[in-house]
Formats: C-alpha cells, sequence, structure tokens
C-alpha cells in the first residue's frame, strides 16, 4: 500500500521514520512518499521538503513567512493528488497538517493522526476540525485520551510513547570512545540542547554558555541539531571549555550528568535517560505576551506537564537569566536533588506505558486501511 507522511519538525522524523520501518513489518511492500527529514529518508522512499525548510518559530516568525507557508499548502495538495495514497499520516506539526486535513477528507483520502495536536494546550477549538476531518487519532500522552474521549467525546488509541522506543533502541557508545573521538576529557559531562530553529538556538545559547565559567570542574558539550550544519555552531564554541556534538544526542545524553535544554520533545528526551535537567525557553517579547494569553497550562516541559507537578525547574522568559541558571545548575548536581529527581524519572516512564507504540500504530493503521 501506498502512504502518504508529514512531519514538520525534528521529533516528527524521528517518529515518522520509526513509524515506518514498523509498517514494513507489517506491509514489506509499502510504499511511502513525505514531508520530514534524514532519518525518514533513510527507511526509504520519496522526501518531497525537508523539515528544515518548513519550521518556523513563534506568532511573528510565522506572519512574516505566510507566503512560504501557503506556497507549501499547495504544493503539499497537488502532490498527494498525484500520488494518490492509501492513507495519509500526519504527525504533529498541526498549523499545516489540519489544513492539509481538511483538504483531503473532502477529497475522499483516509486521514490518520499520529501524536496528537497540543489542542490540550490551547486552540482548543480545533477539536470540532479534528471531529470532522481525523478518521483515527493515535494519541501518546496518559492523559490526551481522558481528554478527547471524556471531555470532547472524540474515540482515540493510547499507544504509548515513541521516544520509550527509540531510547531503547539506542546502542550506547563506550564512553571511552566518545570522549576520545570529540576530544572530551574526564570531567563529568553538562550537555546543552538549545533546540534545533537558528532563531532558538542563538536565542538560548547565548544564555545557556554565560554560565560555563562557573561550573569549571565540568565540560560543556552541545547537541548540534541534524536540521544545522556544524559551522553554524562555529561562534558559540570558541569559549573554553565548550565542546560540539553533531547528530548524537542520545550519545551525549547517555553520558551526560546534567542538562541545560530548551522546552520541546527534548526535556522529555533528557528525562528517560535520567539526565537532571533544568528546562529554558525564550521566545519574541511579542509572541511571549501572545502565548501567555492563549495558553492554559500550568507548565511548558511535558515531564512536569505528564507528571502533573514540577519535577524538572523551567526558567521561561525573562526568568532565564545566568543568576537563576546558575542556581538551578548547581541544585541538580547536588547529590540529594538528583536522587529526588531520579525517583520522580522513574514515575514518570511508568506513566508513558511500555513499548510499542510503533508497532501498534502500524498494525492499527494497516488493519483499518485493509
Amino acid at each position: 500500500m501506498k502512504y502518504y507522511l508529514i512531519a514538520g519538525e525534528a521529533s516528527g522524523d524521528l517518529h515518522g521514520a520509526n513509524l515506518m520501518k514498523s509498517i514494513l513489518k507489517e506491509d514489506p511492500q509499502a510504499e511511502f512518499r513525505f514531508w520530514g527529514g534524514d532519518l525518514m529518508q533513510a527507511v526509504g522512499g520519496s522526501l518531497v521538503k525537508h523539515y528544515r525548510d518548513l519550521a518556523f518559530m513563534g506568532f511573528i516568525e510565522v506572519v512574516l513567512n505566510l507566503f512560504t507557508i501557503l506556497k507549501n499548502i499547495k504544493l503539499c495538495k497537488q502532490d498527494i493528488i498525484e500520488y494518490q495514497p492509501d492513507v495519509l499520516v500526519f504527525i504533529d506539526y498541526p498549523g499545516f497538517n489540519l489544513r492539509i486535513a481538511q483538504w483531503a477528507k473532502e477529497k475522499g483520502f483516509k486521514t490518520h493522526y499520529y501524536i496528537s495536536p497540543q489542542i490540550w494546550a490551547w486552540k482548543e477549538g480545533r477539536i470540532k476540525t479534528i471531529k470532522k476531518c481525523i478518521d483515527m487519532m493515535y494519541v501518546i500522552l496518559p492523559f490526551e485520551k481522558s481528554f478527547y474521549e471524556d471531555k470532547h467525546e472524540f474515540p482515540v488509541q493510547f499507544v504509548g510513547h515513541p521516544l520509550i522506543d527509540a531510547i531503547a533502541d539506542h546502542k550506547q557508545i563506550l564512553p571511552e570512545t566518545f570522549k576520545t573521538r570529540h576530544r572530551l576529557d574526564d570531567r563529568p559531562i553538562i550537555a546543552i540542547l538549545p533546540g534545533s530553529r537558528k532563531q532558538e538556538i542563538r536565542k538560548m545559547l547565548e544564555v545557556m554558555l554565560t554560565v560555563v565559567d562557573e561550573f569549571p570542574d565540568y565540560q560543556f558539550v552541545i547537541a548540534g541539531a541534524p536540521s544545522q550544519d556544524a559551522s553554524f555552531y562555529t561562534p558559540f564554541i570558541k569559549k573554553q571549555g565548550v565542546h560540539l556534538v553533531m547528530n548524537q544526542t542520545y550519545d551525549l545524553l547517555s553520558l551526560s550528568n546534567a542538562a541545560l535544554v530548551t522546552s520541546g520533545t527534548a526535556t522529555l528526551e533528557t528525562a528517560l535517560f535520567k539526565v537532571p535537567e533544568v528546562v529554558c525557553y525564550k521566545g519574541s517579547y511579542i509572541s511571549y505576551q501572545i502565548a501567555k494569553r492563549v495558553i492554559n497550562l500550568d507548565y511548558i516541559s511535558l515531564v512536569n506537564l505528564i507528571m502533573d507537578k514540577q519535577v524538572v525547574t523551567e526558567l521561561i522568559q525573562n526568568d532565564f537569566n545566568t543568576k537563576k541558571l546558575k542556581e538551578e545548575l548547581a541544585k541538580i548536581t547536588d547529590s540529594y536533588n538528583r536522587a529526588v529527581m531520579f525517583l520522580d524519572y522513574y514515575d514518570l516512564e511508568k506513566k508513558l506505558g511500555g513499548k510499542g507504540a510503533n508497532d501498534k500504530t502500524a498494525k492499527l493503521i494497516i488493519e483499518s486501511i485493509q
């Protein structure tokens, strides 16, 4: 059968690639066409558009790039018509995907959504669109099933979180090999995960790196995003004691003592690797003011949202500064605070369910379209 997948970010590329592998187990003759990235391309099929050309962060950035976004929507519709897939699989990225889904449903295509848009955080009104145009929704957070079924009477499938599979399948590198390859010394590592988009990385790294000199007993290693070239990070790694590792975030986390992480999927990945972290986020002033008024959540990190309490400290907007970053980083390198966080991390993993999210989703998709 023919599958058309749309992922618009690095995390979507990861989950899309693993879902494609699971589909191939059930349907060895599967043909793929997709919007995604290098990981999906490595599985096989035809890449229409790379997510690095799709990622626009914040309200203002979306407005400024509206012409490009509309052009991509038109291209996507034309491509789907030409390809005539048996099913469309949308992976998060709701602003784009829900517009395509509305059109696709009207055209008679089967529409499946893997990894729900976070409408429980904001734009809850999108539930009306989802009910009209999505044939099946596969959710990965435990509270999402109740949100959809109890609050909005829309049946969904809770399949567990695919990151559990991705991390379990990761082949851990030997510490000595990793350190030798990247010219690291024997000091414990503090990982820096500044995000995946250029504007985001610049904003986050500028502050994150201000604490390097305050922790001489540690070495700081930046996790380079797969969507960026190593040369982009050159200005940031000139500071003494800072290193760069490209496209090896899981290897880095598996050996890290602590981490500074930009809010997003990476906060959950870091927690599942049992690495104490400080969650950071800073957007443009206007974007932040708008977000503050429309997002109704007590927390921004997935770790705290899933646990429904503060497990990791969140430094947001004006709180994201050198003084507070230094204070919070000092706390998570303290043995007592680390022990408490580890206990919460184990409870977090239990709440997310066991392995097999991608396999479960692949089977459900294929069963529904056969």
